[in-house]
């Protein structure tokens, strides 16, 4: 049996960027499960047409779709009850208050932070679509959103609870990473990859955090194509 994984690439096929992806992309590692992964992007909206959905990530595993990345950690719990990503109880509250989190807190801190330097790593044919998307829920250009002194601020004071966290346990899980810890390095590795920006700084416990975060695995986030690997290559 295939399982196969879309998930969002830019301007190369390689540099697969998405926060929602790197979270399941964790998640299968965690696992030990394998993957084919397929690109896909903003605008390649009939490729995902089987799965009645419209966006990333999108895991096929056997006759099973699933979309958005919790539901896919919740299938993967399920399904692969070894080496549990989510738990039970107090266990999963946690899980999903690091997602919303990550989503609500960070995501919009690193957002004014990364905004052009992903534009900039969004393929040639998506950047339209991208631009036109964001604009409307930001309600002002790229440009007018981006402010990367207002977010940088924004992010510090935002991971201040996370710091006092990770100054008494290696993980946000505690001895070893899980959802919690997966939900929020999304987050991270979507930065790194688009962008050279130094979001904290290296005496940071978030940085400790998220140097242990890129070793897992096998270096699975730290061996993966950012921007700056390419960059010049497709402007």
């Amino acid at each position: 049996m295939t399982r196969v994984f879309y998930e969002l690439c830019g301007i190369d096929e390689e540099l697969r960027f998405s926060p929602f992806c790197w979270r399941v992309r964790h998640a299968l590692a965690h696992k030990g499960l394998e993957v084919e992964t397929r690109p896909w992007r903003f605008t390649d909206k009939e490729a995902l047409a089987f799965a009645n959905h419209d966006k990333v990530p999108v895991l096929v595993d056997g006759e099973t779709v699933v979309t958005d990345s919790y539901e896919i950690l919740c299938y993967l719990d399920r399904t692969y009850p070894e080496s549990p990503l989510i738990g039970e109880g107090l266990a999963a509250s946690r899980a999903r208050f690091f997602k919303y989190y990550a989503e609500r807190t960070l995501a919009p801190a690193m957002l004014r932070t990364i905004i052009m330097d992903l534009l900039n790593a969004v393929h040639p044919g998506d950047r339209d679509y991208f631009r036109e998307t964001r604009e409307k829920r930001f309600g002002r250009t790229l440009e007018e959103f981006h402010s990367p002194s207002r977010g940088l601020v924004q992010l510090d004071a935002a991971l201040e609870p996370l710091r006092g966290l990770l100054k008494e346990s290696d993980f946000i899980d505690g001895e070893s990473p899980a959802a919690a810890d997966y939900l929020v390095f999304g987050n991270f590795m979507w930065a790194r990859c688009v962008s050279s920006a130094d979001l904290v700084s290296n005496a940071d416990p978030v940085h400790a955090w998220l140097e242990r975060m890129l070793d897992l695995y096998g270096g699975l986030g730290r061996r993966a194509m950012r921007i700056t690997d390419i960059e010049g290559a497709y402007r």
